[in-house]
Formats: structure tokens, sequence, C-alpha cells
């Protein structure tokens, strides 16, 4: 930063000014400015991060332009053990989302929340704040300098589809994607950046590996899934070494009945009351499965980076979605008010596990292995759901049928959103 004092040396310099006098002046400055600012430090640090957006300060809102320092990282930020991106709390944020339904055009329906008549506003304005970290929000015009050329893919479920469109919609900002893909259910969809050759997609595959799924689109299954513990799912990897950046992530759907195949014969089973199969539940074809995933990422020596996002918390209250469960909350909650679902918690357990012994084989394969784990940070929003929403207008007058909430995926804007604030950190110091 250029300070008064400066300038005003440069300017007296130019002048040629007699030496005796030019110290003078300097001593009579450096006394006045001492006395205006008593220390130099004073200054905001986050004046120095760079953003494009306005984003607030605790304590007051600062704006600074994106091309002055973009590439520094605060010292504070890479403290060795010190800062911790998933530890923190939701702040005000009076700035509001970056974009609407209204500016963006890639929101799924059920995701629509505004556009469907979802009536409150205020949870929009809350934005992450780790708590020993000073956290950027998500540049798309950083972001997208950096992507020049690469390949993005978002490999996994719904919430992986959410994530996408609130990354697309960011993005959007400096340059809107072109959809070059889709499969027929528009599941699995890729989009380019023409500017910046820049290609993003994301890949439908719940399980990771190969499975026979017989669901409808509102989760109606006629018959159990049938899936392969030993095949992964060559709808990613036969694409794996063509990507540099991936984010792979599962876990749910292994809560549903399923048959568990291995070497093309069936092995067992979980929940199937009416079919004489050992059952050998859900946590035993997670970890297998997960094993399997982290072994190929391992062994594939590819030099990408690559993160594993942990199962993502619901926050249905008085039942689930099937026995009128609902998410009526309004504002962010207190930590420790909502526990993660058991069934979840199992989940995020295997994969803690299992992501700590492929990390370290991964470090010394030299392999990039990330993990993303939203739990904690997701936990305390519960008003970040479509709830009824899903639906368009689900309560207005002449309007039949039961209300199903969605209390899993996330509105957008949303909650969501600040998972890219993390995801461009990760980035950023990877």
């Amino acid at each position: 930063m250029k300070f008064t004092r400066k300038a005003w040396w440069w300017s007296v310099h130019k002048r040629g000014q007699l030496l005796v006098k030019v110290a003078v002046s300097i001593l009579l400055v450096g006394l006045a400015f001492r006395f205006v600012y008593p220390k130099s430090s004073g200054f905001s640090k986050i004046a120095e991060t760079p953003f494009i957006e306005k984003t607030l300060n605790t304590e007051q809102p600062v704006s600074v332009d994106f091309q002055e320092d973009s590439d520094q990282i605060p010292e504070k930020e890479l403290s060795a053990g010190k800062c911790d991106l998933f530890i923190g709390d939701w702040i005000p944020n009076p700035a509001g989302p970056v974009y609407t339904n209204e500016s963006c055009r890639y929101i799924e329906d059920h995701q629509n929340c505004m556009t469907n008549g979802r009536p409150d506003t205020g949870y929009l304005y809350w934005r992450w704040n780790p708590r020993n970290c000073e956290l950027s929000p998500f540049n798309p015009e950083k972001f997208l300098q950096l992507m020049r050329n690469k390949a993005w893919a978002l490999i996994g479920d719904s919430i992986s589809r959410n994530h996408v469109q609130s990354l697309l919609c960011m993005l959007a900002k400096v340059e809107p994607a072109v959809e070059i893909y889709h499969d027929r259910e528009y599941k699995s969809r890729k989009w380019r950046f023409p500017s910046h050759n820049f290609t993003i997609s994301v890949i439908w595959s719940p399980f990771l590996a190969k499975a026979a799924i017989f669901e409808n689109y509102d989760g109606v299954s006629t018959s159990e899934i049938e899936l392969q513990l030993d095949k992964l799912d060559n709808k990613w990897t036969d694409l794996y070494e063509s990507l540099d950046y991936i984010m792979f992530s599962s876990g749910k759907w292994f809560i549903k009945t399923a048959v568990y195949y291995e070497n093309d014969r069936i092995l067992g089973c979980h929940y199937c009351p009416k079919r004489n199969l050992t059952e050998l539940g859900f946590n035993f074809a997670y970890r297998k499965v997960l094993n399997n995933v982290f072994d190929f990422i391992i062994n594939s020596n590819h030099k990408g980076m690559i993160f594993y996002r942990t199962a993502t918390p619901d926050h249905f209250e008085n039942g689930e979605w099937f026995s009128g469960g609902s998410c009526r909350r309004t504002k962010p909650t207190k930590e420790g008010e909502f526990k993660v679902n058991p069934l979840i918690q199992i989940l995020r357990d295997i994969e803690l596990d299992e992501f700590e012994k492929a990390s370290i084989k991964a470090s010394q394969k030299g392999v990039t292995l990330k993990l993303l784990d939203f739990v904690e940070l997701s936990l305390l929003r519960p008003d970040g759901h479509p709830g009824p929403y899903r639906h368009y207008y689900p309560f207005a007058k002449g309007r039949k049928g039961k209300i199903i909430n969605d209390c899993l995926h996330w509105c957008l804007p949303g909650p969501i959103d600040s998972w890219n604030d993390v995801l461009m950190e990760m980035i950023l110091r990877g």
C-alpha cells in the first residue's frame, strides 16, 4: 500500500528542494503520521485479501479489488496445525448470495426454493467463518484462471449434482458454461467454459461401483439394488486419467436394500428379509467398495488433485422423508443442537477410517488425496433445505396430494455455496 507520506516525499524530491528543507519536512510529516496512525498494523487484515464481491468483516464491511495480491494466502492460514477450514461458525452476511434464481439458469427445479415460493429469505444471509483462519469468498475469476485447459468431475449421487449447480452459478458471474453432454436422464452432464477451455462434469455413480438400480425419480423401488462389490463403475473409471481434478462422494445409497455380488455370484445382502440370503450389512459393503476406490486411486499414479467428500447430514424432524418428517427452521442452529443421524455417522466413521489409511499410501506414491469433511458445518444449517418447496408452491389453493419434504438437498442459492469457498482455499494451498 502506498501511504501519503511516500507520495509526498516523491513530489518534493521532483521539485528539487534543498536537502535541509526536505529533511525538516519529512520529520514534520513523520511526526504527524505517527500522531494520526500510531500503528500501521491497525489496518484490517481482511483488506489485504483478494475479493471480487463485497464481503462482511465482523467489524466493518470491506471490498478489495481482485487484482491486488491475488496469489497471496494470509500467513495466519498457513500456520501448521492452527487452521481447520471445517471448524467454525456461520456469521451474518448482509451482502447475501452472489447469484439468485433469476440470475442463474443452472438450478434444477427441486432446489429452486425461491422460484418454488419459499417465503423466508433469512437463510441466504450467512457465510461460513472458520475460527482460526481467514477464508476468502469464492473468486470465480481466479478459479477460472487456475482451471484454464483443465477438466473437473464431481462423481457420486444427487448431492454432487446439487453441488455442481452451485459451482456453475458462481462461475457464471464471469463466464456462462455451455452444456456439451448429458445422458438420457440428465443425471450425468458436462459443461464447457469456452474462453478458458475448462470443462466440468457431474457423473452419476451413487455407489462408485457397478450397480443395477430399479428406482424412479421419487425414490420408489420395484426391486432390490444389485451391487457388484468388486467392480468399480466404468462410467468414471474410463474417464479417470483424463481428469485433472476429481471429487468423489457416496454413502447414503448404501443404506438402501441391496443384494451384494462378488465374482458375479451372490455374496449376501442388506435388509432382504424375504430372501434366504446372508445379512452382511451396509457397513460391510461400503467399507469394501471404498477400499477398492482408494486402491484404484493410489495404484493409478494419477497426478491430478483428488478429493473425497464425506456423506452430508440431513435435518428431518418428527419423522423421515416417507413418514411426515420436515425441516421448518429458518436460521442456523447452535452447535450441539442437532446430532448426526446414527446411520450417517456409521458411514462417516468408515469414510474417515478408510481415508486415513489411503492417505498414507497416497502420500508414499505421490498421489494428491484430500478430504472434504463438510459434516459439521452442514449440520448447523437445518434452515438451508428445500423442505416442502421441493415442489412449486406446495401450499397453493387447490393443490392436492401428499407433501413430501426434502431435508437432504440444499436450496440454491444456499449454504452449499460456502463449500466452494473452502474448496478454492484447498486448491490454492494444494
